[in-house]
């Protein structure tokens, strides 16, 4: 499998940059770092990147507009072939059109277990409280300063007579601990079993009356008292998939589909020509899609009572 390709923006001495950098030299990672840039040509960070062989940018945003420096940023992380990125002590707030950009695949390391103290100073403002506990968070960056979700945090016990710069020491090594294997789940996921089958569930869930059991050693989605419309297949019968599987028109539907992207659709075994498997574990599921066939194989097994109601409801 191909190893995601990260890029990592900072703004100082890198030490978070640094953690990651040699977490990647480990041949089992699932990522590698392609590209540290910074919006300080004098980083520390540039000249560590530098030396372990890593490509290095660097554009001061002195004198240009938030959008003119973002565009020189995002050439940089195009022309490298960025497929995340990492925010690692890089101290821009960036701006909600550029987050957008990467939406989902830009995670930020912040030092505090939040949502306590978003932003700046966070370490002074946990002693100003009285905070017994400390900590870091890794979480999804969003337009919203340090809002998006948090992916893991780790905590640190606030030690009588710690400064601001005392307990920032301890949990800069807890953040080193963090970022890397954070980082590997997220990158990973796209083809992690748990994490398809709880996308899957979640939006199966969502239709009328559904409810999950457990059919021919798969979780199963129907209508409560009713048909399965959809099953989710992990390595079933040894085929090493992780797929879904739900109702079609049938065997015309079918070989079109797999005609057309025979990577991501085929044929069930034991399923017959009704119904359709659809590859989840390829890293490029358009989930909205995904949405859009279970929908579909929901109406497909729905008595009428539950059709017409949904048919009365689209009109309004």
């Amino acid at each position: 499998m191909a190893r995601a390709r990260l890029a990592v923006l900072i703004s100082g001495a890198g030490t978070n940059m640094a953690a990651l950098l040699y977490a990647a030299k480990r041949a089992d990672c699932p990522f590698e770092i392609i590209l540290v840039a910074s919006n300080n040509s004098k980083a520390p960070g540039l000249r560590l990147a530098a030396a372990e062989g890593i490509a290095t940018a660097a554009h001061s945003h002195a004198g240009l507009t938030r959008a003119a420096h973002e565009a020189l940023l995002q050439a940089e992380l195009v022309r490298a072939r960025t497929d995340y990125v990492a925010l690692a002590g890089y101290m821009r707030i960036l701006s909600g059109d550029f987050v957008a950009l990467w939406e989902g695949r830009m995670l930020n390391m912040h030092p505090a277990l939040l949502p306590k103290y978003p932003g700046l100073h966070t370490h002074g403002r946990a002693l100003e409280a009285g905070d017994t506990i400390a900590g870091c968070s890794v979480h999804i960056v969003t337009a919203g300063l340090d809002e998006g979700p948090v992916l893991a945090q780790t905590q640190v016990a606030v030690l009588p007579g710690d400064t601001a710069e005392t307990l920032a020491a301890r949990v800069l090594i807890a953040e080193h601990q963090l970022y890397a294997p954070t980082l590997a789940a997220f990158v990973t996921r796209d083809r992690d079993p748990q994490y398809l089958l709880s996308r899957v569930r979640a939006l199966a869930m969502a239709q009328p009356e559904a409810n999950e059991v457990v059919s021919h050693g798969m979780p199963c989605f129907g209508i409560v008292g009713g048909k399965k419309f959809a099953y989710v297949s992990v390595d079933h019968h040894g085929d090493g998939n992780t797929a879904l599987l739900v109702k079609i028109s049938g065997a015309d539907e079918q070989a079109l589909l797999i005609e057309h992207d025979a990577e991501r659709y085929y044929r069930p075994a034991y399923f017959g020509d009704g119904w359709v498997g659809i590859r989840l574990d390829l890293g490029d599921t358009d989930w909205e899609a995904i949405a859009g066939w279970l929908a579909k194989s929901w109406r497909a097994v729905a008595p009428g009572r539950l059709t017409r109601m949904m048919d009365i409801a689209d009109e309004f």
